[in-house]
């Protein structure tokens, strides 16, 4: 490593370091943001496309299919994340050994968890939709998208990983570069293979799949040409099981979120199938790919924290932790709030992206509005889920995400729409997220004062050298 790329590390430590908090939020956090705002449109895309050029039942079957994939993202999400955490407390304890050797466990993982996904979601393709809700054409059409999808999860897997650990680093304008390569590609493939080839359901993804082969090797070739800030080898292969333990258990909230979401979808399109029409169907699955795009502004905050927090933990500067999870929490509030105004004031012209030529009702709109009212304050569940792991803590992070789906998500969308039909699915969403806001709050108070209890060195990093 050349002696500008070893000063251009020590400066972006001491920056994460010792800098202005606010000043380190705003530098790191509009890059990830835009990588986040990016992902969140790859997301769209295939939405877009299917909407405009195959037509609604189409769009049913891949919103019914739609929330499998999070399977894919879930597990590059849980070693990602897992493997952030770790190297994030790495640099700020200048561990050259764990850093070292990351890379070579990421690699592990990600190839024996695709294996094991691809061996188990193949045969079960048409189960797992219609599981989903999906019946008739729509199951058809779903099944077709989940399976291409599958085939190309190594691409979903280690991109995402390989991304993340880009912004461990603190590098965030890269990781967003990378991203924004992946999205151009995504819409590239997608305009080649829906609208001018007509190649349907399919071309959508096999489209998805092909941006995310550029994504992963571009985040191989960061790697092997040794860009990253740590020495590494990109194509090393290690397994150490209590490095491979931290990684899984500090990433094991990434994964419940996402699969998390996964019977989320399962509860809520059973429900829209028996109390609903396929427009239902369709216009939930619309709602949902808004409400998650809308909060990638958040997701790109959390991105941005886990590195301030991670590394300044690490240095045992505890105080300066709980400070970056204020801020952080703060700036996603504030900046999330004009894009919901623009949601509750005029719902149409944000749905009408995506369902052209309908006429949303007033029913509708009111769904619509009821989903998204509780969306800025979500920033408080969503950091809280960033800061624990980064704090060497997995379990908070992993029980809110499991107490939000098991314990209220299931519960009450099995009751609430039986009672008031399609109207319930939504009601019974705001009531849950309404509730696991005011619990993370009073976790966080807790955490907040152990954290100002604790003295430098008694907190230790459970990854071994």
């Amino acid at each position: 490593m050349s002696q500008t790329a070893v000063n251009d590390k020590e400066r972006q430590q001491r920056f994460i370091l010792q800098d202005s908090l606010w000043k380190v939020m705003v530098q790191l956090s509009w890059p990830a943001i835009m990588a986040m705002v990016l992902y969140g449109l790859n997301a769209v895309i295939a939405a877009v496309f299917v909407a405009r050029y195959i037509g609604e039942t189409a769009l049913a079957g891949v919103s019914v299919a739609y929330p499998l994939t999070m399977f894919g993202m879930g597990f590059g999400s849980l070693i990602g994340v897992g493997a952030g955490a770790v190297l994030s407390i790495a640099i700020g304890r200048q561990d050259k050994a764990v850093q070292q050797r990351l890379l070579g466990h990421v690699n592990s993982l990600s190839l024996i968890v695709t294996i094991v996904y691809m061996t188990v979601a193949l045969p079960l393709s048409s189960e797992f939709v219609k599981v989903m809700g999906g019946q008739g054409e729509a199951l058809v059409l779903g099944e077709r998208y989940f399976t291409i999808t599958v085939l190309g999860s190594f691409f979903w897997i280690y991109g995402l990983a390989a991304n993340m650990i880009v912004r461990a680093e603190g590098k965030m304008r890269t990781a967003a570069l990378v991203m924004g390569i992946g999205l151009a590609a995504d819409v590239a493939f997608n305009y080649l293979l829906v609208a001018a080839l007509d190649l349907g359901v399919a071309g959508a993804a096999w489209a998805t799949n092909a941006g995310m082969i550029v994504y992963t090797l571009l985040g191989f070739v960061y790697f092997s040409k040794g860009w990253s800030s740590f020495q590494t080898k990109a194509s090393a292969f290690y397994w150490d099981w209590a490095t491979v333990k931290s990684i899984v258990s500090l990433g094991m909230a990434s994964l419940i979120m996402n699969v998390m979401n996964l019977v989320q979808g399962i509860v809520v399109f059973n429900a829209l199938s028996r109390y609903g029409t396929m427009q239902d169907i369709a216009f939930y699955g619309v709602v949902y790919r808004v409400f998650t795009f809308l909060l990638t502004p958040i997701f790109g905050l959390m991105r941005a924290l886990q590195p301030v927090v991670g590394i300044n933990y690490g240095a045992g500067q505890y105080e300066r932790v709980i400070r970056a999870y204020q801020i952080f929490t703060a700036a996603s509030v504030l900046l999330t709030l004009p894009f919901w105004l623009i949601s509750m004031l005029a719902p149409g012209s944000v749905l009408g992206l995506m369902l052209p030529g309908s006429a949303m009702t007033a029913e509708q709109s009111q769904f619509f509005r009821i989903y998204m009212a509780i969306l800025p304050l979500l920033s408080i569940v969503f950091m809280a889920m960033t800061f624990f792991p980064a704090i060497d803590k997995g379990r908070p992070a992993a029980v809110i995400g499991l107490v939000r789906q098991l314990v209220f998500y299931i519960p009450v969308m099995l009751i609430a729409p039986a009672i008031t039909g399609v109207a319930g699915v939504y009601w019974g969403a705001l009531a849950i997220d309404t509730l696991m806001v005011v619990w993370t709050v009073l976790l966080i108070q807790k955490e907040c004062r152990a954290l100002r209890k604790k003295t430098w060195p008694q907190a230790g990093l459970t990854v071994p050298l």
